[in-house]
């Protein structure tokens, strides 16, 4: 099994590519290993020393190492060998008594009379926004909209990631105002 792995923008955060699908239809966060524990291989990631958080898209993992003096040549060789001889076992990704999709619907929040704008903005995140960050090992989620303001939820790479504010303010601010001029501001939660 060949795993390829590329950087991100996050320099704590590295994207792990094994070669199938990790997830077919959700993505799973886990920034301690209590949340790991819903998954396998998120708990064989949190077993390696030095990771501090994991993040499972369609077909990639990115794994996060902690700020508590990790360096990738050390940590990189325990997660390759974790994320292999998970998927050489046979054994499913998401603990099956465990749905794996973290996002519900009761944890947004939005006018009804908003409801139009919500639904545009939903579109060009899952059309524009979240096909670009998930090249960079990453996500973004809707969480609610109130007063011209956007809120959104950053993941994987994207958590805690440098170039996240520039990310938000630059791209995706500007791309909403340009399709929806009431949108005055995104911000992340």
């Amino acid at each position: 099994m060949f795993i390829q792995t590329e950087a991100t923008p996050n320099p704590a955060t590295l994207k792990f590519l094994p070669g199938r699908v990790v997830l077919p239809e959700s993505t799973f966060e886990a920034r301690d290993p209590e949340a790991a524990a819903r998954s396998p291989l998120a708990s064989a990631l949190f077993s390696v020393p030095g990771v501090s958080g994991v993040y499972f898209g369609h077909d990639f993992i990115s794994v996060t190492k902690a700020e508590d003096g990790s360096e990738w040549p050390q940590v990189k060789p325990a997660v390759l060998g974790a994320i292999m001889e998970h998927f050489q076992s046979g054994v499913p990704v998401m603990d099956e008594s465990a749905g794996a999709h973290q996002e519900e619907a009761g944890d947004e929040f939005y006018d009804e009379a908003d409801h139009d704008t919500v639904v545009t903005i939903k579109d060009l995140l899952e059309t524009r926004v979240r096909p670009a960050v998930a090249g960079d090992g990453g996500d973004i989620t809707f969480r609610g909209y109130k007063d011209g303001i956007v809120y959104l939820e950053m993941k994987g790479a994207c958590s805690g990631c440098p170039s996240s504010t520039a990310t938000l303010r630059h791209g995706v601010q500007n791309l909403f105002r340009h399709f929806l001029p009431e949108v005055r501001e995104v911000q992340a939660v």
